[in-house]
């Protein structure tokens, strides 16, 4: 064949992969005013950085190869703000991108790649579920064990947006994703309320079983939910700026806005002295942090607890923070499993943990224990054990019982505010489990009772036995903390941990 001719079969193949599917539901994505996949990537990626890997990818089956561009799915390599990513974006338009051979084929090339080359990992995700009939039958069954690969230690990070309704595999890589974001309107769900209507005969509605309000509030899978793909997008590239590419490596440093520390002398205004009253622990994470760092993550999900990245002097930081607002700050089961994943997170990637501490304990009781409490408790504690990020503590207010041991207790350093209160529980409560009075029953001997039990509970009580290592101001919050990152970077490592958590499961 002429050179012209095979040009031109060329330039024809590749124009046909790059249509993807059908024209109508193009169509029907444009007038939703949502993005393609193609649409999504060059969104996400800095213009001209994109490179494709099996752009003429089809199905094996021969009777669907004319209709299955890339079987179903957009793979390769790109840059955001400079730094290499791998890529999977399903595409809906084009069998539904649904899950078969040589889609997974491409993307555990890309994943291998991005593991082995130090790239982090974006996948933008809307499938259908499976394809049948290609997984019917026992040889199509068991053949999906050949292509999936379910085991991650955390090489590089993972971020997963969910765009559309997302069943099965989608599903599947976002539960192994360390971020997970989605579009109001997308469903996240292991099968389609179709499905779980006829298997089960479950009517379900597809936003109870799988919705942004189910997956960032009930089960917590989902950390941040936004109005638009674009939004979305926009948050993958900024979550990328907190993280390094890979495992192996210090997390990027940024420049340090100006005014950030200038408002310091309002913590005393934002926290109240008594502690029966509330405040919003968010406000003074703003506070402390470098202005407009803060990046919270599943923070619809168990308030009582707050999460997220931000820097400090220009350094990443994961933020773990008593929210008094919520429940007191007491914490549960949900609230655990969401610090619980959070170090996963942080260890996975060198990213030092901040606690800000006022907590009165955990939620006991009927509920407690139903959501298997002691449990989350343990793994909560065994999570900070294998941690080897730097870990600094701020106890604020109150920090009680085997809370205190949880919420940072075995922090590289602590340093307590001079208002600071810590026992095994609040004295007025140990007053009446101890002596069976109340406040209300005899008031001068509660009185007496209270400060008896209270000794020896101050801030200057635990630096006394060098339990803390400073009693601060709490307008010297951010001085300490900046100072405290500054010795604790690990020169010796370029700032790199052990990893012992590399193999913790994902949203546990």
């Amino acid at each position: 064949m002429p050179f012209e001719d095979r040009i031109a079969e060329h330039d024809k193949r590749r124009r046909r992969a790059l249509a993807m599917g059908s024209a109508r539901k193009l169509k029907e994505f444009a007038d939703a005013d949502l993005l393609n996949a193609r649409q999504r990537i060059d969104y996400l990626v800095d213009p001209g950085s994109f490179q494709e890997v099996g752009l003429f990818a089809v199905s094996e089956r021969a009777e669907d190869r004319d209709r299955s561009a890339g079987d179903g799915v957009v793979t390769g390599y790109g840059r955001v703000d400079g730094r290499p990513v791998g890529i999977l974006a399903y595409d809906f338009t084009t069998m539904g991108a649904s899950s078969a051979p040589i889609a997974s084929a491409k993307f555990q090339h890309v994943r291998k790649n991005a593991a082995k080359h130090g790239m982090p990992m974006v996948i933008l995700a809307e499938a259908g579920g499976a394809r049948i009939p290609d997984v019917m039958g026992a040889r199509g069954i068991a053949r999906t064990r050949s292509h999936q690969i379910y085991e991650r230690r955390r090489q590089s990070p993972w971020i997963t947006a969910i765009l559309g309704q997302s069943y099965g595999s989608p599903s599947w890589k976002a539960a192994m994703s360390d971020i997970v974001l989605m579009r109001k309107g997308a469903i996240m769900a292991v099968s389609s309320s179709r499905v779980t209507k006829i298997a089960i005969s479950e009517d379900v509605d597809p936003e109870e079983l799988g919705g942004w309000k189910m997956r960032s509030e009930v089960t917590g899978e989902v950390d941040r939910a936004y109005d638009t793909d674009q939004e979305v997008l926009d948050a993958i590239k900024r979550l990328l700026s907190y993280l390094p590419s890979h495992a192996m490596q210090a997390p990027p440093r940024a420049e340090v806005p100006a005014g950030s520390g200038d408002d310091m002398a309002q913590m005393l205004e934002i926290v109240p002295e008594a502690r029966s009253k509330v405040y919003d622990v968010r406000k003074v994470i703003d506070l402390i942090v470098d202005r407009g760092s803060y990046f919270p993550l599943k923070q619809r999900f168990a308030r009582v607890l707050e999460t997220g990245l931000a820097r400090i002097d220009g350094r990443t930081v994961g933020i773990i923070a008593s929210n008094p607002m919520f429940k007191g700050g007491a914490m549960d089961p949900p609230a655990c499993r969401k610090a619980t994943s959070f170090v996963a997170l942080c260890d996975g990637f060198n990213i030092p943990l901040i606690f800000l501490t006022d907590v009165p304990g955990f939620l006991v009781g009927v509920g407690g224990e139903r959501g298997a409490l002691a449990g989350h408790i343990m793994n909560f504690n065994h999570a900070l054990e294998m941690a080897t990020v730097p870990k600094l503590n701020v106890i604020m207010r109150k920090s009680y019982g085997q809370a205190y041991i949880n919420m940072g207790g075995n922090a590289d350093e602590i340093a307590a505010w001079y208002s600071a209160d810590i026992s095994f529980m609040d004295p007025a409560v140990a007053v009446n489990v101890v002596y069976g009075i109340s406040h209300q029953d005899d008031p001068e001997r509660f009185k007496t009772l209270l400060a008896e039990v209270g000794r020896d509970a101050s801030a200057y009580d635990l630096a006394g036995y060098f339990l803390a290592q400073d009693v601060i101001d709490p307008r010297e919050t951010r001085a300490w903390l900046v100072r405290m990152l500054d010795v604790h970077q690990r020169r010796s490592t370029d700032g790199v941990g052990q990893h012992l958590m590399s193999s913790w499961p994902y949203h546990y």
